[in-house]
């Protein structure tokens, strides 16, 4: 099988959970996805601008770009931390709340700055996640295309806990849970993320992608 599809996404982490949720599925069993799910880099995309103003807008609008700019199927997701307390921000600006090209040390010290004075039973919060996937059609017609949505609901620590993870991964506690998300393995991570739940969602149409 030589089929491919585009994660268009230049993050290791996403790219790394994604083909980890793929790994588990039976239709992919014996499948290279190092060689079959790659990242936009890796397919010569150009940097594409979000300029949506919600994650579904911008996770369509990555997938649509990706998938015209290589012809091959493109995943995309627009995703970020909603605090409740801040009404629902930083959202879509989580990537870039600290500034244009801040780090995720920046964007999470900066957060834990403004909500310092906030009570751990006011400290709620989600990480939400849109997924999408376009599968250009091989004639020239439509593409194809799927969107998906997850949540993970918890709050927010005061301090960052654990070395896994991305993001702001160090400091939500998810609801149920004595660890942050960065101290889940993989597995554990996939298995409740607002990132994995829209991905699996996903997984029926990904898998008819890539074994056409």
């Amino acid at each position: 099988m030589n089929a491919r599809i585009v994660l268009a996404t230049r993050n290791a982490g996403k790219l790394r959970e994604f083909r980890a949720l793929l790994a588990s599925s039976p239709g992919l069993s014996g499948v290279d996805l190092e060689g079959a799910v790659i990242d936009a880099g890796s397919a010569g995309c150009a940097e594409i601008p979000e300029t949506g103003l919600s994650f579904e807008e911008n996770s369509l609008i990555k997938a649509r770009a990706v998938a015209e700019q290589t012809g091959l199927p493109a995943v995309a997701d627009d995703s970020g931390l909603s605090v409740d307390v801040l009404g629902g921000a930083p959202g879509i600006f989580s990537a870039r709340w600290a500034g244009a090209s801040a780090s995720d040390e920046s964007n999470l010290r900066l957060l834990l700055e403004q909500l310092a004075d906030i009570a751990p039973e006011h400290r709620g919060a989600a990480f939400v996640c849109v997924a999408s996937l376009v599968v250009p059609d091989a004639h020239g017609g439509p593409a194809q295309e799927f969107t998906t949505t997850g949540r993970l609901e918890g709050r927010l620590l005061l301090q960052p806990q654990g070395l896994g993870g991305f993001g702001y991964d160090p400091i939500l506690q998810p609801s149920g849970e004595t660890r942050s998300t960065a101290e889940l393995s993989m597995e554990e991570k996939n298995a409740i993320s607002h990132r994995g739940q829209a991905f699996a969602a996903l997984r029926e149409h990904v898998v008819e992608a890539l074994t056409p």
